[in-house]
């Protein structure tokens, strides 16, 4: 996790003025998960800190009609941070922001505003915090003149391979060093299974803070990368034929005695509170893919034989089913969700696993049993037997199965839930209009 500081005015005040800040950044996301940002000089400092900074909220996808457009950001100061690549002429500070709006009520089209109101629901429930461990995955991929990405990848090293092979290596570590600078606590850093293809772990934070953290990464991720003449990508399946890249989140659930989820005494050390939250990840699974995976492209990483999950099953003890109980146990007691991708949104990513997992609660959920043996080598007829359905085929698939989830409407919110279902769709509409190149090569000359 990325340290956080309980910043006041002052303080703000104080470092700007000790460490030459000249530029302010003020970061907030939008419901199709773009990180965004308003510039502003350090003339704007105290209109920032009282709240009085406003921007147009029409131009941002998912936000507001044009009539009511004036939004105001109000800027969460222990987010506050100095980018270690600020220019010469003065440091750049970024901070994130809360959207609101005119009448001084928060945004409910703000993704962080309404994790915001998630994380509610949970303490409301009786839990102090939810714990979100990710594991995002990308590309390097070499530039061309133009400064534009190629296919061409920068190595064709495997799983934790070192130089010669892995060639993005010198890039990696800038990043890590990078994010250290920047207050991460980087836990590891390797070359995963796809040529090109790398993961850095960093520690787990509770929701609020590890959405932050994982949009933060991504922005590092991305320029560090540009400076090595490399392009990153989170594009879950930048080529065929080699895995695509995910975003596993092992996540935990807190009350006032510790690990929610643990158990010493329970089958697998689990406790019941955690079999219930489980039980409603099973429930909604095939509703949040479309939130946890949300563009055309994810869809074409859940395939068989590329590692990633294509089937509704947990176990405690091998990697194919969605849902996996990492061995560890007493206040690392979790549940890693292995679907995800790194294009999610992550405020609502983690909103609607955590929303699951309550229903979950409310309503005694019981998951089905575990599966303990290789998913892809059981047949159709041995799936049914042990109630294994598939995630959803496709992006439109996926947005039917959300379109009728209640659960996953409460855990969005209205307005998002519905600009979300709206871009959506018409991202899908316009990619089924499009003729690719492998229709081309499979149809042209036989009809």
């Amino acid at each position: 996790m990325a340290t956080k500081h309980d910043y006041s005015k002052d303080d703000i005040r104080r470092i700007v003025k000790e460490e030459d800040v000249k530029f302010l950044r003020l970061m907030f996301t939008d419901v199709l998960g773009t990180l965004k940002n308003v510039e502003v000089p350090i003339s704007q400092l105290d209109d920032l800190l009282d709240n009085k900074l406003m921007f147009d909220g029409s131009s941002i996808e998912g936000f507001v009609r044009i009539e009511e457009s004036d939004m105001y950001l109000h800027p969460d100061l222990s987010t506050w941070m100095i980018f270690p690549w600020s220019s010469e002429r003065g440091k750049i500070a970024r901070v994130i922001c809360e959207v609101y709006k005119t009448n001084g009520e928060p945004f409910e089209g703000d993704p962080r505003n309404n994790l915001i109101r998630v994380l509610k629901d949970m303490k409301d429930a009786g839990y102090t915090s939810f714990n979100i461990g990710p594991e995002p995955e990308f590309f390097l991929f070499k530039m061309d003149e133009n400064g534009k990405p190629t296919t061409k990848l920068n190595d064709h090293g495997s799983y934790f391979d070192m130089a010669p092979l892995d060639l993005g290596g010198n890039c990696r570590r800038d990043i890590v060093l990078t994010l250290e600078e920047m207050g991460f606590d980087v836990e590891a850093a390797h070359h995963e299974v796809a040529p090109g293809q790398h993961e850095i772990d960093f520690k787990y934070a509770d929701a609020l803070n590890a959405a932050d953290n994982i949009q933060t990464f991504k922005l590092v991720v991305k320029t560090v990368a540009r400076k090595h003449g490399l392009y990153a990508t989170f594009m879950p399946k930048p080529l065929s034929g080699i895995n695509g890249s995910g975003m596993h989140l092992n996540m935990s659930l807190f009350n006032n005695d510790g690990d929610a989820f643990y158990d010493k005494d329970g089958e697998l050390q689990l406790s019941e509170t955690a079999y219930h939250f489980l039980g409603g990840l099973m429930k909604h699974a095939k509703s949040y893919t479309a939130i946890c995976n949300p563009i055309v492209n994810s869809y074409k990483r859940l395939v068989p034989g590329y590692e990633a999950p294509v089937y509704v099953a947990w176990s405690g003890s091998n990697r194919s089913p969605l849902i996996r109980v990492p061995n560890a146990r007493g206040l690392a007691t979790r549940l890693e969700l292995r679907s995800a991708d790194p294009t999610a949104n992550p405020y609502m990513a983690i909103a609607s696993v955590l929303e699951a997992g309550l229903d979950g609660l409310r309503n005694e959920i019981v998951p089905p049993k575990s599966v303990d043996r290789n998913i892809y080598h059981m047949n159709a007829q041995e799936r049914k037997d042990n109630q294994i359905v598939n995630l959803p085929d496709d992006l439109l698939d996926g947005l039917k199965e959300l379109s009728s989830d209640k659960t996953m409407k409460h855990a969005l919110g209205e307005k998002i839930f519905n600009s979300f279902l709206a871009a959506k769709h018409l991202e899908y509409d316009a990619y089924r209009a499009q003729v690719s190149e492998w229709e081309r090569d499979q149809y042209m000359e036989q009809y």
